[in-house]
């Protein structure tokens, strides 16, 4: 699993900060998301697969996944 973010898209809502705080969290300026592990390890694939999904401007989406952008 890899995580891909487009910052240009993310709204800061936080959904994938709030879901797995290990793995996603906000810019302290633009309030966007950085991703702090790009390669999780499996016990939080699940979890991110849910934030990903869950993200409400489609900033986010995995490589090699169903789980995508909204385009």
């Amino acid at each position: 699993m890899r995580i891909v973010a487009d910052t240009g898209r993310c709204i800061g809502a936080a959904v994938c900060a709030l879901a797995v705080p290990e793995v996603f969290d906000q810019d302290p300026v633009e309030a966007t998301v950085v991703v702090l592990d790009p390669a999780p390890p499996p016990e939080t694939h699940e979890a991110v697969r849910e934030a990903v999904e869950r993200c409400p401007s489609g900033a986010l989406r995995v490589d090699g996944s169903t789980v995508s952008a909204r385009t």
